[in-house]
């Protein structure tokens, strides 16, 4: 299986960035890159280098299923508040569980469940 590759949007925390970064995964910050990246361009980057975006930002369900710019894949986190410990146990339950169902798929994670749609190209 191809080793999955991330990009996270500005809007994820730091935390969540290291916790990938020790898990070994291969992820890009836009933050690093550039702060005021437009999503039309993160969702190039994402494309280019088959990386799957993870955001906060509900804007990308747009961006996939109207505009159709996304073919790799993209988590969205809707977990309310900040609490970045339970975004990283949430992400972590993703990972160990789900991890081959990630690419190609818009995949929200919420406190009580993980949903995944099937990204049509």
């Amino acid at each position: 299986m191809k080793k999955i590759k991330f990009l996270a949007n500005v809007n994820v925390e730091k935390p969540l960035i290291d916790f990938l970064n020790e898990k070994g995964f291969d992820v890009k910050w836009v933050t690093s890159i550039d702060k005021r990246m437009p999503d039309d361009r993160v969702c190039e980057i994402a494309n280019s280098e088959q990386r799957i975006i993870i955001t906060n930002d509900k804007d990308f369900g747009e961006i996939v299923f109207y505009q159709k710019k996304i073919a790799y894949g993209i988590i969205l986190m809707r977990v309310k508040g900040q609490n970045s410990s339970e975004k990283i146990i949430l992400l972590d339950k993703l990972l160990e569980n789900y991890l081959d169902k990630i690419a190609n798929h818009f995949v929200v994670i919420t406190q009580t469940k993980f949903r995944f749609i099937l990204i049509e190209v």
